[in-house]
């Protein structure tokens, strides 16, 4: 790094004499002049005073250059030996210089204020403190400490004694740093405790610079070191000369040393480069003024005029220096933010630029980001990124507007210009490009779009809030006044609040989502889509599908609700995965659980979409789609009636699956519907097998054992229409099952002894009806009606008629029965009584006593009769069946043998429950005089009662008094006091009640 930070020119020229010292006040240099000869033979010093050629214009006190220096002003024989050291107290108007001791004179009249002769003759060095006004002189091996008393003398506040010979000094903040011999020291300036820092080098004395932070440089040979306010290192702090320095000042944000040939120039800043050389041989003294450096040599003054900042900013950012330029536009005068501003636009710029040409793209999107400049103008950069049209104003274009930034918003704009002009005129496929396009530029944007996303979206979000709550108030003035809704449109169309924030939002999303894709990183893209976006349908859609990127597009469609676009291609890619069987990695990408997973959040914000597009997987997953229905409650009727119309054949499957998912059941309409498309299949089949001759009453098929067991397990079906339509001459299990859904158990006994000669299975029906019908009061004598149909079939086939079919013409379901209180409850009353469930007397043997239809009739009117069947029924449920009524019913020609396995357990168990009655009894009797004796015995109590006997609650004597014995027998009370004692219990006993 090497530019012009100063421009030497010669400020005094051919002094008369030996220049010994040199500083300036109020725009005027002070030199002290010793005469050459007279030097050499100790003569005295003169004090000359050179002011500018012509006045300054704002009336300031600044070294500047508008030709040589003139003498103004000279005191001869000022001080009496040529001073060792000189400076002047800008905000205190003296001059303090050490020539035999310290002294102190008024500026600009040079009028002397204070000589401290005493404790400072003979010293060598001083240190000035202008903001605290303390002063610190070294003298042989002591060091004194002065205070600046009323700003007219010095008061001697601390000395100390020290090593050996001062040769260096400087404050920083209480302490004060000392080069004594070959070393460094830290004092305290109150205390006087002496730390050692390090040693100075082996060429050179020690150098001791302070810095306007408070910490210092100290010198080792050609090496400045940093070092704290305590004399620790700084990490990385170090200043590499060219040559071993006599002496530095520091004029921000340089360091300037004299060396032997020249003047060297180095930043501040890390790693302390060098700026500039100014050739200038036998340098004596190096002074730092308010705005410059003053070079003394033995006969002239030159001065180091620094460069102004702008022109030392166009100097390194011409010379690639960016670092440094960006440095030094925080030295602009606060006054110029605006310019600041915009020349640190054009630098951040110009580097960002240079950095992505040299492929440091990461850093170049750092320095992007640090210019401000819109987002539109780093994508420009990337030619095969596709925009959106917007009306975006960038904000280089914004500067325009700015008259004090013309130029430097013309160096922008230049700027962007030609780098446009690049990207147009470059041919594509150009080396430039593809190392653009490459996957590190790429990534690069993808950490600058995100880094620039968060505030773009927050801006779009509150434009579009803003936006509805105008709406809103839109809407609100427009109710409130109903007679001016012109009026109030028309000015809502005036202030319609501009899109640039979403626009821009929609051009970072959309470049950000490309980026992704470009760089392999479609989790983010997906990611991305899944929150707030604003990208661009139209171009995000036709990337992804040059790319195939259908994961991300299914995204992008979903996150624009386009569901039906969305499940379209979800149906394609499935289809395409199972004709691409080899590629197995696409088929596990895409199969039909992904269709179900995008349905689901759909199920109830749009449950036709859900139907239209479940067919497919419906057919190839069943239970699984069935199952998403009955999680996300899809109403069934909505599902039954789709699938009804658009895919019969898939009914029944959604039916049985519901039926067998949903452990509380379905519908009673859905559950007709399933039994009706079982029957109706079930009557094809038996129409077919009839025609061919193969029909029985014993062949199943596997929906009729659907319709069976959905009979069997279920109610909620209309079995009057279900009679209706069953064949009369075949079905006659389910047509038993019907009958014994509406009660009609004679009829389905018949059924199943008679017409599908299973007695067993008319047994396994008494069973489930007597089971069923056990919690209740009163029990039909189901078993009875069983031994009627086998030993009287004929009188119960005509008391069925009789009874039994009248009823059922108007049975309309058990379950509208049930469901009507006053009509349809006298109905079902009727029906239990015709059908012989009376009331149930329990006789001592625990069977049936109550009188069946059968009593005292004829048993056998000539009709065949199912004698074993009855007498094995007998014997095994000996237990449900009234003993009585079965041996009236029985053939007069019954063996007494064949009733044995009947008898025997029927008379045993009659004989065990009387003979548990009889005990019973007795206990009960025993029990009852138990409670009569002890009733006697208490009765027969004896109290004494004479002249001492006293009540238990008054303590009174009872005398003749009427009394009370509590059950005790031992507390006795008068009868009054007992019955207050009663009624203080019941008050209290119900106030408690209240309290609860």
């Amino acid at each position: 790094m090497v530019h012009s930070a100063y421009d030497a020119v010669e400020l005094v020229a051919d002094v008369p004499g030996h220049i010994e010292a040199v500083a300036s006040h109020a725009g005027k240099l002070l030199v002290a002049v010793s005469d050459t000869e007279g030097f050499l033979w100790g003569s005295d010093c003169s004090l000359r005073i050179y002011s500018a050629p012509s006045p300054s214009s704002d009336g300031g006190g600044e070294i500047r250059w508008d030709g040589p220096y003139a003498l103004e002003r000279q005191e001869p024989r000022f001080w009496r030996r040529p001073p060792l050291a000189m400076e002047v107290s800008t905000s205190r108007d003296l001059l303090i210089s050490l020539s035999e001791w310290v002294a102190l004179h008024r500026l600009p009249g040079l009028e002397t204020v204070a000589v401290v002769s005493s404790k400072t003759k003979g010293a060598n060095v001083f240190a000035w403190d202008e903001r605290r006004g303390f002063l610190a002189v070294g003298r042989q091996k002591r060091l004194t400490v002065f205070r600046l008393d009323s700003g007219r003398e010095f008061v001697e506040v601390k000395e100390f004694g020290v090593p050996d010979i001062l040769k260096s000094m400087a404050w920083c903040g209480d302490n004060i740093c000392l080069g004594i011999r070959r070393e460094y020291m830290i004092i305290n300036s109150m205390t006087g405790a002496l730390t050692e820092v390090f040693s100075s080098g082996r060429i050179a004395p020690p150098l001791v610079v302070p810095l306007p932070t408070g910490e210092l440089i100290l010198g080792k040979d050609n090496i400045g070191v940093f070092v704290d306010q305590n004399g620790k290192l700084i990490q990385d702090g170090r200043i590499i000369w060219s040559d071993t320095p006599a002496s530095v000042v520091i004029h921000r944000p340089y360091a300037v040393a004299r060396l032997p040939r020249h003047v060297e120039i180095r930043s501040l800043r890390a790693p302390n480069a060098l700026v500039q050389t100014v050739v200038l041989r036998d340098v004596q003294k190096l002074v730092q003024t308010d705005n410059c450096i003053l070079a003394a040599l033995s006969n002239s003054v030159h001065g180091l005029l620094p460069v102004p900042i702008g022109a030392q900013i166009v100097q390194l950012t011409a010379s690639g220096e960016f670092d440094e330029a960006l440095a030094l536009c925080k030295l602009l005068p606060p006054e110029d933010s605006n310019l600041r501003a915009a020349k640190e636009s054009s630098i951040h710029i110009r580097y960002g630029h240079f950095l992505f040409d040299s492929g440091s793209y990461e850093e170049a999107m750092e320095q992007f980001s640090d210019s401000h400049v819109d987002i539109t103008y780093v994508l420009s950069l990337y030619p095969s990124i596709v925009l959106p049209q917007t009306n975006i104003i960038g904000e280089h274009d914004k500067l325009l507007d700015m008259p004090e930034l013309a130029r430097e918003s013309s160096d922008v704009t230049d700027e962007m210009e030609s780098y446009s002009l690049q990207l147009h005129e470059s041919d594509d496929k150009s080396p430039l490009e593809v190392k653009k396009m490459s996957h590190n530029a790429l990534a690069a944007l993808v950490k600058y779009l995100q880094k620039k996303r968060s505030g773009i979206i927050e801006r779009a979000t509150a434009e579009v809030t803003e936006e509805v709550v105008s709406g809103a108030v839109h809407h609100s003035l427009k109710l409130s006044e109903p007679y001016k809704p012109k009026k109030l449109s028309k000015k809502r169309a005036q202030t319609h609040t501009s899109s640039i924030a979403r626009e821009m939002a929609t051009v970072l999303d959309t470049s950000l989502l490309q980026a992704l894709i470009l760089t392999g990183q479609s989790s983010g893209a997906i990611e991305l889509l899944k929150g707030l976006n604003y990208c661009d349908l139209k171009i995000c859609e036709e990337f992804l599908k040059e790319r195939s990127e259908y994961m991300v597009l299914l995204e992008l469609y979903k996150s624009n609700e386009m569901h039906r676009e969305a499940l379209r291609l979800l149906n394609q890619l499935v289809e395409e995965s199972k004709s691409e069987m080899e590629n197995t990695d696409f088929n596990k990408k895409f199969n039909p659980q992904m269709i179900l997973e995008y349905l689901r959040p759909l199920c109830r914000s749009d449950p036709m979409l859900v139907l239209e597009s479940s067919l497919y997987v419906l057919e190839r997953n069943p239970s699984e789609t069935i199952q998403l229905f009955l999680s996300e409650n899809v109403p069934a009727d909505l599902v039954n009636s789709y699938l009804k119309q658009h895919a019969p054949n898939l009914q029944s499957t959604y039916l049985e699956l519901m039926l067998s998912m949903n452990d509380t059941g379905i519908n009673p309409n859905l559950q007709n519907e399933l039994v009706q498309l079982y029957l109706s299949e079930v009557l094809d089949w038996y129409k077919i097998l009839k025609e061919e001759g193969n029909w029985t009453e014993r062949t199943y098929s596997p929906t009729r054992k659907k319709l069976i067991s959905t009979l069997e397990s279920n109610s909620g079906y209309n079995t009057d229409l279900l009679l209706k339509r069953l064949p009369q001459d075949a079905l006659f299990e389910e047509r038993a099952i019907l009958y014994g859904k509406i009660n009609q158990h004679l009829r389905a006994l018949s059924l199943y002894v008679h017409k599908l000669q299973m007695p067993e299975r008319a047994v396994a029906y008494c069973d489930r009806v007597y089971e069923e019908r056990e919690q209740q009061p009163s029990k039909s004598n189901i078993y009875f009606n069983l031994l009627q149909i086998y030993l009287n079939p004929r009188k119960a086939e005509k008391e069925f008629e009789q009874k039994i079919i009248p009823v059922a013409s108007q049975y309309s379901g058990i379950q509208k029965a049930s469901a009507t209180k006053l009509k349809g409850g006298r109905i079902g009353k009727k029906v239990v009584e015709i059908e012989g469930a009376d009331d149930i007397r329990f006789s001592p043997s625990g069977t049936d006593s109550g009188r069946s239809d059968g009593d005292g009739d004829d048993v056998n009117d000539g009709g065949p009769i199912m004698l074993n069947e009855a007498l094995e029924l007998l014997s095994q449920r000996w237990d449900r069946i009234n003993g009585a009524q079965a041996l009236r019913l029985l053939p007069r020609d019954t063996k007494l043998q064949d009733l044995v396995s009947f008898l025997e357990p029927l008379l045993r168990n009659s004989s065990e429950h009387r003979r548990n009655y009889l005990v019973i009894k007795n206990l009960i009797f025993r029990a009852n005089l138990q409670v009569k004796e002890d009733l006697y015995k208490r009765c027969q109590a004896v109290v004494k009662i004479d002249g001492d006997s006293t009540c238990s609650l008054c303590h009174k004597r009872v005398a003749n008094s009427a009394f009370a014995i509590y059950p005790n027998g031992q507390t006795l009370v008068h009868f009054v006091c007992f019955k207050e004692s009663q009624q203080i219990k019941a008050v209290r006993g119900a106030n408690s009640v209240k309290r609860r």
